[in-house]
């Protein structure tokens, strides 16, 4: 079944059934399809044919599902994009994949402003969320829809290996690659979701995460096709997130650490009803088994660990405990909670040596994981070389580096690029920052290695207190001691108010450690 099938299928079955909260909009599955045909048709009066660069740039809202759907209808390419970008990054993206429309947000009205002189192939911009002057390269959204009927258009034979999909990676480490996902990729991914998951129509699902980041957009098509609910806010602020769950009675989200932290560790937490909810994921970055037990206690619901990549639709595991699992204590639950999981049921996954044996099945053994399945890329757009680094013999090496238990759940010990290699001896910093988690005074930390002529390498904190509370460089050291083998702890601790993130909110370690590299290079 190819994306083009899915919202028809829910407006036929669940034509009265809520679909859409945004704001003080509330969209029924009927009225959303058809806002998305006035959009399809619209977007078809512009000029777009298939296969072609539709681009967005938007908060999260339910002018982004609609352009999701639109899309799919339509066999174009969306490409979403990080509004966090710079313009100049931005012009990059778009020039790349030859994007002709953009859909924006009429807030970002003077980033988009820059982008004309750089972005020659854009042909017109359409403008949402404020009544806009057409002018011969600009629309207003509604009014484009308003022209329209709400008629679905032509089907169209849309095959498994189409892209739907252009995702431009971070650039965290370099220029930013744009990840192919095929119609295959995002249909197989949505379908191993609504087994793993247990999706129905009972479900309502809390968009928060950014909808350009696949930590969230996967859930478009995943509970559409259940035909679950969707509740979208427009980005993330605790407390409001807090309150939602409560007032829309939110029965699943996926959110990522950073953002499930400030939740739990904020001064309101308690004052909430969760009871609807079943489940809360975590995903897009390791998380401390202190964070995990912290939000536990909170939302009292089950919790799932994820992991996955944009190459991978992303999920390539989940900590869903095995039945006989569920028998065990509660440490020992725990642990399995906050394990990077075992793999997701539509992918093939291994942990291998640099020999590409596999590891031993002990928890120690450290190896890299690659997996291979009908969720993995077919490749970088306009990258082959890219490519072939990536994918060898079938296989996509993700550049994670994990043990593996013996019951097959694996654990993220780091990335290979983020490995720190002290005196000869690898430290691996996720190790480090699940210590740092459970002192009393630490609401965030990032382990990073940083030039020693000594060891080469010696492992420093970048450390944010929680509010009210105190810590000296020489305490948080002494614990990580008290903790942890000597080498392994830090050597000096870094005190801030915030940690740098990337758009999509992962904590951006790349820029906490190249000022330190950068200055050792100029200095030798």
């Amino acid at each position: 079944m190819p994306l083009n099938e899915l919202l028809p299928k829910a407006a036929k079955l669940y034509p009265r059934r809520e679909a859409v909260v945004c704001g003080d909009v509330r969209l029924n599955y009927r009225e959303f399809a058809g806002r998305v045909w006035r959009l399809c048709n619209g977007l078809v009066s512009l000029g777009l044919q298939r296969n072609e660069r539709l681009a967005i740039l938007h908060e999260n809202c339910h002018v982004f599902l609609e352009t999701y759907f639109a899309a799919a209808h339509l066999g174009l390419i969306l490409v979403p994009l990080n509004f966090r970008l710079s313009p100049k990054e931005l012009a990059m993206i778009l020039n790349d994949s030859g994007s002709r429309i953009l859909i924006a947000q009429h807030a970002f009205k003077d980033k988009v402003g820059t982008l004309s002189a750089l972005v020659p192939g854009i042909d017109k911009v359409v403008w949402s969320q404020k009544g806009h002057e057409e002018s011969a390269g600009e629309t207003d959204y509604e009014t484009l829809l308003g022209r329209h009927e709400p008629t679905a258009p032509p089907e169209l034979n849309i095959k498994d290996d189409d892209v739907a999909h252009l995702y431009y990676t971070s650039g965290t480490t370099g220029r930013p690659k744009g990840v192919m996902l095929t119609h295959k990729n995002v249909k197989s991914h949505a379908l191993g979701t609504i087994a793993d998951l247990h999706l129905t129509d009972g479900d309502h699902w809390f968009h928060v995460a950014p909808l350009f980041h696949l930590a969230d957009a996967w859930a478009t098509f995943a509970i559409t096709w259940a035909g679950g609910k969707h509740v979208i806010i427009p980005s993330f602020e605790p407390l409001s997130v807090l309150r939602t769950i409560q007032e829309e009675k939110i029965t699943l989200t996926n959110l990522i650490p950073t953002m499930l932290n400030m939740m739990v560790n904020h001064p309101q937490a308690g004052d909430f009803d969760y009871s609807s909810l079943r489940a809360i994921l975590s995903g897009g970055a390791p998380i401390a088994p202190e964070v995990v037990r912290n939000i536990i206690e909170t939302f009292k619901c089950d919790y799932i660990q994820t992991y996955g990549m944009t190459e991978t639709s992303p999920y390539l595991t989940m900590s869903i405990l095995k039945q006989h699992l569920k028998d065990l204590p509660w440490e020992e639950r725990l642990s399995f909670k906050a394990s990077t999981g075992r793999e997701f049921i539509n992918v093939g996954l291994k942990v291998v040596d640099e020999q590409g044996r596999e590891v031993a099945r002990d928890n120690k053994q450290v190896g890299e994981i690659i997996v291979k399945g009908d969720i993995v890329t077919p490749g970088y757009w306009n990258l082959p070389d890219e490519t072939n680094k990536a994918i060898r013999d079938g296989w996509l090496y993700t550049g994670d580096l994990a043990v593996v238990h013996e019951e097959e759940y694996v654990t993220i010990v780091d990335r290979k690029k983020d490995m720190i290699i002290t005196g000869g001896e690898n430290v691996y910093s996720t190790e480090v920052e699940n210590v740092l988690y459970t002192h009393p005074a630490v609401l965030e930390a990032a382990v990073i290695g940083v030039p020693d002529p000594k060891w080469g390498e010696a492992v420093r904190a970048c450390v944010v207190l929680k509010p009210g509370k105190a810590a000296t460089e020489q305490e948080i050291i002494a614990y990580c001691k008290e903790n942890l083998a000597h080498y392994k702890a830090p050597k000096s601790v870094a005190f801030s108010d915030a940690l740098p993130r990337t758009g999509s909110g992962k904590i951006y370690k790349k820029g906490l450690r190249d000022p330190f590299w950068q200055q050792d290079k100029e200095a030798s």
